[in-house]
């Protein structure tokens, strides 16, 4: 089965979200389940061609309401994938960042997905490569599935398959209208996409057209089929709901391995992790200049500093738990500027327990990772989620909220000897939830502590690879094919 995947963002080429990461390793995944998986991005200025031996594949015109574009492909193969890059002035190419504002952002990636449609055909004129699926990823690549339907009349296009996967459905690339217009993209005629009001929405134009939709967790693809997590798709997600489907974002475990990963101050494993992780946590109390002291809770936060990520719960939470007891806190990340400086302020607050940095720093990321005690992740809402599952294989217990996939990911402890449970999981968006479930934590870490290293252990054993995952995703792709005439 041939596969082309197309997105906005790849790791590590460009990468904003934690879109990048699923297509930088999904790809590589699916060649190893026997799959001829392939990536299509655009051609960012970004992106340095030396460093990736990016090299001029071909180009080609293509004619459009506007005018005719001249298109340039590039391609490289990174870690046995194949990726292509398209490049057309003036949108992309030049650029320094991969989005910019909405009134730009909007007609440059239509035009994508117009460049898109004739790079399909002229692959395979040139190249002999036509994919049996397309599998694009939000708003960014949503109308391909519209195009392609619109063209399955005629013989070449009539088996190709479309799926379209939703990573944050809060993003969905609406009042796109007048753009549309202006590129000459025909209208929008499907029935839900007019019954629903989405002909003018990006996410909801891929939904309505693709011949299966998928998710990033089987939680959340319940959620969105309802308007408190679905806002605007919920009705046609619910709709198609017999062809959604929600997969788990797998890790790249070999990038994200304890035992090897070269930040860490002490390299560890879950057969070693009683005696060796301790150092770790004793190096980063240093680097943070707090005090040393193994006893000490040691809680954690690695995150883009948004409401999503419920740091108006974590806040109060924390500045009363510090207040109350012996912990410490390492926030690290940036974002929106109130939560910025609340987070600020809760460091000058306790400037012996707390530190924040308000940066993005790799190296210190997988150190917090690998040297908390405590994972705090109380997201509002989490399609997926990376930072419980990376917490948990580097020995630090989650806690957070059920909600999306870290519901899914993150198993309750069961307030006993931990037969059950790797992390402190809570419903309520309420910052009193939030305290009480670390008060919950505290209690256990000092009272309990066979307890937390028997729930240490078994969450550094969760399989997250993306093997399960790929597997979930050729059985998509074989269901949305199934839908094609041969």
């Amino acid at each position: 089965m041939n596969v082309l995947i197309v997105s906005a963002e790849a790791f590590p080429f460009a990468k904003v979200g934690g879109l990048a990461d699923v297509i930088g390793s999904l790809p590589a995944a699916l060649i190893a389940q026997g799959v001829d998986a392939r990536v299509l991005m655009p051609g960012y200025g970004l992106i340095p061609h030396s460093k990736y031996a990016i090299h001029h594949q071909f180009s080609y015109n293509f004619d459009h309401r506007q005018g005719r574009s001249e298109v340039h492909v590039y391609m490289c193969i990174y870690q046995g994938v194949t990726f292509y890059f398209l490049q057309g002035w003036p949108y992309f190419g030049q650029e320094s960042s991969v989005y910019t504002e909405f009134s730009w952002d909007m007609p440059r990636f239509i035009w994508f997905n117009q460049a898109a449609m004739a790079f399909l055909w002229e692959l395979r004129a040139r190249l002999n490569w036509m994919p049996d699926v397309v599998n694009v990823n939000d708003w960014h690549t949503g109308l391909l599935p519209f195009m392609i339907a619109y063209e399955r009349w005629k013989s070449d296009w009539k088996h190709l398959a479309t799926v379209t996967t939703i990573h944050n459905i809060a993003y969905s690339g609406n009042y796109a209208g007048g753009f549309l217009f202006q590129a000459g993209i025909p209208g929008r005629d499907d029935w839900r996409a007019r019954r629903y009001g989405l002909t003018d929405n990006m996410l909801g134009i891929s939904v309505s057209y693709s011949d299966m939709i998928s998710t990033v967790s089987p939680r959340y693809a319940q959620e969105i089929q309802h308007p408190y997590a679905g806002y605007e798709l919920a009705e046609l997600i619910r709709e198609r709901r017999d062809d959604l489907r929600g997969i788990l974002n797998g890790l790249d475990v070999k990038l994200w391995n304890p035992s090897t990963d070269p930040k860490l101050f002490q390299n560890f494993d879950a057969d070693n992790c009683a005696e060796l992780r301790i150092e770790n946590k004793r190096q980063l109390q240093r680097s943070m200049g707090l005090r040393q002291d193994d006893n000490v809770l040691l809680v954690g936060m690695v995150s883009r500093l948004a409401w999503q990520k419920g740091f108006d719960l974590a806040v109060p939470a924390l500045r009363r738990a510090l207040s109350e007891f012996e912990i410490q806190v390492v926030i690290l990340g940036t974002g929106e500027y109130a939560i910025e400086r609340d987070v600020e302020s809760l460091a000058r607050q306790f400037p012996d327990k707390a530190r924040a940095y308000l940066t993005f720093d790799g190296a210190v990321a997988q150190q917090i990772y690998g040297g908390c005690d405590l994972f705090l992740m109380p997201s509002h809402f989490e399609p997926c989620g990376m930072g419980q599952m990376i917490a948990m294989r580097y020995g630090a217990l989650p806690l957070v909220r059920e909600t999306g996939g870290l519901a899914d990911t993150v198993q309750n402890y069961d307030d006993g000897q931990a037969d059950e449970g790797t992390g402190f999981v809570f419903q309520q968006e309420e910052a009193r939830a939030v305290y009480n479930t670390l008060r919950w934590a505290l209690a256990t870490y000092h009272q309990r502590p066979q307890a937390w290293q028997r729930m240490q252990d078994r969450a550094m054993r969760q399989d997250f690879s993306w093997e399960r995952s790929a597997r979930e995703y050729m059985a998509l792709y074989r269901r949305a094919s199934d839908k094609r005439p041969r």
